[in-house]
């Protein structure tokens, strides 16, 4: 059960990934061929439940681009259903406090170190028991990133880091910089700065800083500045611009 992803950003290696919002596993299998190191499948904004989810991580497993799925709310009960599925790396958004981060932990966790259900004799993650060292070895193979992304967070960020069991703090944009009153720009120098800031924080904690860039220059800065996993597109996004942009090229544009 390695988590290439997880060792990944132990040893401080960038991680360059793609957000999955389309909901579906047959483009999730065909950005999993563009060879990303890692894929989000987005159950929080995106039209994503359990079974999406699980048909995803199906059709993305063949390939080297490792899955992070987000689920849509931190909470013990859905982290349980993510890693069941088959889920080893979690993305949980909305992370506030050091308390959150530790329940966020413990929900990773099989008793007596945390709280998971365990039920792996029905669960695709220890392949129906076939993998014999599975309840064994899940809690150090589970990479578990938090995002940080409202001004309560960014206060609480040195706690949130520390805390043991987290292995990295994603920043989102976009809330944070309608968190900190700049809805609809994430540029804001003010976000920025709270950003960079953010990201040096994380690293001084040990841990592995990333975020969301689809501006080819910002992300490139957040690589310099130390960020190691950093996701460059999104599906939803591509697909737009460019059926846009082919349509502009054939359509009159007192016809667009």
């Amino acid at each position: 059960m390695p988590n290439p992803f997880k060792q990944a950003l132990v040893e401080g290696r960038p991680q360059i990934g793609l957000w999955l919002s389309l909901a579906n596993a047959y483009t999730a299998e065909i950005a999993a061929t563009a060879g990303f190191d890692w894929l989000l499948v987005d159950g929080e904004h995106a039209p994503n439940d359990v079974r999406s989810i699980l048909a995803q991580l199906q059709a993305v497993a063949p390939y080297r681009s490792e899955a992070v799925v987000r689920p849509v709310e931190g909470s013990a009960a859905i982290v349980k259903q993510m890693l069941d599925i088959g889920a080893q790396s979690l993305l949980v958004p909305m992370i506030e406090t050091g308390e959150q981060a530790a329940a966020m932990v413990a929900a990773t966790r099989y008793p007596p170190a945390g709280v998971r259900g365990v039920a792996s004799a029905i669960a695709r993650a220890s392949r129906w028991n076939r993998d014999a060292r599975y309840l064994h070895e899940a809690d150090e193979t589970v990479c578990l990133l938090l995002q940080v992304e409202s001004r309560r967070g960014l206060d609480n960020l040195d706690a949130i880091a520390a805390t043991d069991g987290v292995h990295g703090v994603f920043f989102g944009p976009a809330d944070l910089s309608a968190s900190m009153g700049f809805r609809g720009d994430p540029g804001a120098p003010e976000v920025q700065r709270a950003i960079e800031d953010g990201i040096a924080r994380v690293l001084a904690a040990g841990k592995a800083p990333g975020i969301l860039a689809t501006d080819p220059v910002l992300a490139r800065r957040y690589l310099e500045l130390g960020a190691t996993f950093v996701a460059v597109g999104i599906d939803v996004s591509l697909l737009a611009r460019s059926s846009r942009e082919l349509a502009a090229s054939f359509i009159p544009a007192a016809r667009a």
